[in-house]
């Protein structure tokens, strides 16, 4: 029986039966044939950490042309710069903060980069122009790395290790989680998702488009009244049995100011962590990068209720805001994980800090 019939006749018998069990779908041909070839679960999670570090490297062009409208907001820094002399440093550090601002760095951080660099020029340490394009650059740098230095994924020692997805409606979470798994797929990791978004009718199905672009397999709430934490738990208790890398489960969007729901995930990070204890290894929170500053409240709701353990910024591509990147980080001490630059497969790029510094002040 083909994958596509397989889903059809299971979604059928789901919805007109009582909730019981989740369901694992299959989602590609030959999937439960694969095994992982890894030796050792330390070793298999360390490489695939350095595999993802150096694709983050190796993509910088995608990064490039991602922040194409950051990069054209903060160009007048080049041209304030070009003649830089030491008579015009207030008026040139005036507009050089505006610049920072209107690209979301935020008024605390553009403060204190241009303090820092006004200080540096007045005490004679930087001369020319270009001097001052490094420092900059260098500011922005130290300000992602000194809070927010682990990138790369945190998946311990034991499979599966499991990635918990949260957010809030609209802000590209579940395509963001299908993103992530063609990228760990692209690593031979063999990967089971886990639909826990049980209030958006459309969700599961949507995930399983997912499972099947990505050769994944799934677990999905059989019958409508079944809860979030169980759809989770069991997916987390057959990626044991049944041998998986990663587990990846998805949440229900909600808004940070809906407290019943925010307590919802709660119990689902507590239904994971009964399953396997020491899960979820990472709790990603997926942030809408045009909404800019305005993503900072939910970010601290979200990381108050349930730990956010890494940041993935949506929809960069379409904004000019991407100086919020610099934000978040600074304001709450949580790294950035991965960055969406783009409508395809492989646009959700691992985040690197120098990367994306060259990227926006090029």
């Amino acid at each position: 029986m083909a994958a596509s019939t397989i889903h059809a006749s299971l979604l059928r018998s789901s919805r007109s039966s009582p909730p019981t069990t989740p369901l694992l779908v299959p989602s590609g041909p030959g999937m439960a044939r694969f095994r992982c070839s890894a030796t050792g679960q330390t070793g298999f999670f360390t490489r695939l950490g350095r595999l993802i570090k150096e694709k983050a490297k190796s993509d910088v062009d995608s990064l490039f042309s991602g922040f194409s409208k950051t990069r054209e907001n903060l160009a007048v820094i080049d041209e304030l710069l070009l003649y830089w002399n030491l008579s015009d440093t207030d008026r040139v550090l005036d507009e050089l903060e505006e610049a920072l601002l209107v690209s979301d760095f935020g008024p605390k951080i553009s403060i204190k980069i241009v303090e820092s660099l006004r200080s540096d020029i007045l005490a004679g340490k930087l001369k020319t122009g270009s001097e001052i394009k490094d420092a900059l650059k260098k500011s922005v740098l130290q300000l992602l790395t000194s809070k927010g230095s682990k990138t790369e994924l945190q998946l311990g020692y034991r499979k599966p290790a499991v990635i918990m997805v949260v957010g809030v409606n609209g802000g590209g979470k579940t395509t963001s989680l299908g993103k992530l798994a063609y990228r760990l797929k692209n690593e031979g990791v063999k990967v089971l998702m886990a639909a826990g978004d049980t209030f958006r009718a459309a969700a599961s199905d949507q995930l399983e488009v997912w499972a099947e672009r990505t050769g994944s397999e799934i677990v999905i709430a059989e019958g409508e009244k079944a809860k979030a934490p169980s759809v989770l738990s069991q997916a987390v208790k057959r990626g044991k049995e049944q041998g998986y890398d990663i587990v990846l489960c998805d949440t229900s969007g909600r808004l940070h100011t809906n407290y019943s729901l925010m307590e919802e995930l709660i119990a689902c990070k507590k239904a994971i962590a009964r399953a396997m204890p020491g899960a979820p290894n990472e709790i990603l929170l997926v942030l809408d990068g045009t909404t800019g500053l305005n993503m900072l409240p939910q970010a601290r709701e979200f990381n108050e209720i349930v730990g956010v353990t890494g940041f993935i910024l949506t929809k960069l591509d379409g904004s000019a805001r991407g100086g919020c990147v610099v934000s978040v980080v600074d304001e709450l001490g949580i790294p950035v994980k991965f960055v969406g630059v783009g409508e395809g497969l492989d646009d959700l790029q691992p985040f690197d800090p120098e990367a994306f510094v060259n990227a926006i002040l090029s």
